[in-house]
């Protein structure tokens, strides 16, 4: 059997879209930063996320039967990082930015690069995560912006801008080399 080190080890080198999944209903607002999302058909338009099953949120997402995926830009690292600090109380987090609603009633960051709106459909449990299967009931997605992705156990931009930057480099360091 593998042992969990080396499971993490090699899942730190699937590199993912970092998201704040929000609620808010009768267990009251929830937050927390995931990168455990992944589109599922979109016919119809559905979607999973994974939770901790330790997680604080855990229990308010299943309570309220709606969530919205939130996926962030580079300029976010510091919103995902205040999502995922457990220290900090609920209203905390939220008043760190902008919020808006669409269908369900899920908070909605208001500058996200895409926020994708659900109903929880049905929840698995799986070892020490819960699964909730969403179907999408309202998406909004921005132009601009490049993405914020968490690989190798850190934060990395991805996108024009980094793109740039390494042309950029690649350019540089050709030039330095001496012609022969």
């Amino acid at each position: 059997m593998l042992d969990k080190s080396t499971f993490r080890d090699a899942m730190a080198g699937l590199g993912a879209a970092v998201n704040i999944i929000t609620s808010d209903g009768a267990a009251g607002l929830a937050g927390c930063t995931a990168s455990a999302v992944c589109g599922v058909t979109d016919e119809p338009p559905t979607l999973l996320v994974c939770i901790n099953r330790g997680s604080r949120n855990n229990a308010a997402f299943r309570e309220n039967g709606r969530l919205c995926v939130n996926v962030l830009s580079a300029e976010h690292q510091a919103l995902a990082a205040h999502f995922a600090t457990r220290a900090l109380a609920i209203g905390e987090r939220f008043a760190a930015a902008q919020w808006e609603h669409l269908a369900t009633g899920a908070p909605v960051l208001r500058d996200a690069l895409a926020s994708l709106d659900c109903e929880i459909e049905s929840i698995t449990e799986v070892g020490t995560h819960t699964v909730f299967f969403c179907a999408v009931k309202a998406a909004h997605t921005r132009a601009d912006g490049d993405a914020l992705i968490y690989y190798g156990r850190r934060y990395h931009r991805v996108g024009e801008r980094s793109v740039h930057a390494s042309h950029a480099v690649a350019a540089s360091a050709c030039a330095a080399r001496p012609a022969r």
